[in-house]
Order: C-alpha cells, then structure tokens, then sequence
C-alpha cells in the first residue's frame, strides 16, 4: 500500500541488495533495525538483533544504524531503567567500534522523547558512535516544539527524518503518541510544516553536515510532492 517494501530481512543475501543500489547509483545513508531496544526486552532481544544489524549495514555499506524506544514500564523506576539501556547500548557499541558503525538513537518513544533521559544516557557514553538520528514527526506528537528539541540535543545529531504530520492524525494523538510510523501526506502539506520549515532553515545557519531523509508514504506522488517541497524550502 505505501507503493514500496522498505523492509529487509538480516537472512537475505547484502550482496544482492548491494548490486541492485549500486546498479542504480545509490549509497545508503543508515538502516532503520526499528526494535525497541530500551529496557529488559531490549537487553534480550535487542542486544543479539541490533549486533547482526551492525553487521549486515557493514556489508551494504551503510555507516549508521538507527535505534527507537520501548513502551513506557510504568512499573520499573525510571533509573532502572537507564541502567538497563545503558548495558544494552555498553554491548551493542562494542560491535559498532569493531564496525566502525554510528548507532543512532531516535526519539521515538516515551524515553527517547524526554530530554533529560536523552542527554543523560548520551553523555554517559560521549562517544562519537552513538549519536542522534532526529525526527520532526514524533516529537511534534509527543508534544514538543520539534525546533526547541532538536536545539536541545543538536550536539548528537548526525542524522534527521524529515516527516510532517495528518491534522487529523495531530488532533487525535498530539501529547498522547510518542511517535508515529511516518507521515501519511507529503512534507509540507501537514501540520508540521512550519516547523519542519524551521528546522532546515536552522541547519542551514548551523552548517549542518549530516543526513536528512524524507519519510512518508510511498507514493510516487507523495514522494514527488516532498522533494518538490523540500527543495523549495532550501532555495529559500
């Protein structure tokens, strides 16, 4: 339905998915490993899951990996819970410097969506391969202005997913949801435009070196209607 598969298997051959990017003169910025990797079942799970990732990236020739949250645990304190992720991300790193692969985190859940988390478990490591991977969508739905968050953890960042946001999906799920899976209509056709808008423009000011990826539903119109978009925004 979104008009393209965007997954992958860590079972299928990187090789042949690495001659078909290659036929067609495209390199791969990061892959999305996508499991919640934050907590007790992101130290069982997560832990083997994401060193495979590290792997498999290596072999496409992607130089990050990117990470997302688990669902809140209500019930485990929240420095429990730091301590957890923190052997989590101790283990996985040590794959990523072998590799020499960026994990990157991405606010996507109700840890990665609190500031104050982020910096803590970024500056316990201060370690240049783990980093930020930024997305405008969820952090306009976990309620924050996206611009003032991204200001907040911009010394991580190396990496962004461009998404805008459905006004119906914004009014249902605004300061509910932590995150969403991507935008259901083109960039800068939702209610986070402005911001979106903003943020590129901030890059601009700040030299901004690393990776901006568009994610909304795959349409070749959608799609069209983002770069469109985007690229005029930057001619701005």
């Amino acid at each position: 339905s979104l008009g393209y598969d965007p997954s992958l298997s860590i079972l299928d051959n990187p090789h042949d998915i690495r001659r078909l990017l290659e036929k067609n003169g495209l390199q791969l910025s990061m892959l999305d490993a996508s499991y919640p990797i934050f907590g007790p079942q992101g130290a069982y799970y997560g832990v083997p899951y994401y060193t495979q990732v590290i792997r498999y990236a290596k072999e496409l020739g992607a130089p990050k990996v990117d990470s997302v949250d688990s669902g809140m645990a209500p019930d485990m304190p929240r420095d429990e819970m730091f301590k957890i992720t923190v052997g989590t991300y101790t283990e996985i790193l040590k794959w990523a410097h072998d590799y020499d692969i960026t994990i990157c985190i991405e606010p996507h859940g109700p840890y990665t969506g609190d500031g104050e988390f982020m910096l803590k478990l970024l500056s316990y490591f201060e370690d240049e391969h783990l980093r930020v991977n930024f997305d405008t969508g969820n952090t306009f739905i976990q309620g924050h202005d996206p611009l003032e968050y991204y200001k907040e953890l911009e010394k991580y960042i190396v990496a962004s997913h461009i998404k805008d946001v459905d006004p119906g999906l914004a009014a249902a799920l605004r300061g509910e949801e932590t995150g969403i899976g991507m935008s259901a209509v083109p960039i800068g056709k939702g209610v986070n435009a402005e911001n979106i808008r903003k943020i590129l423009n901030y890059m601009k000011e700040r030299d901004f070196d690393g990776d901006v990826s568009i994610e909304c539903d795959g349409s070749e119109e959608n799609i069209q209607l983002s770069v469109d978009w985007i690229k005029g925004v930057l001619a701005e």
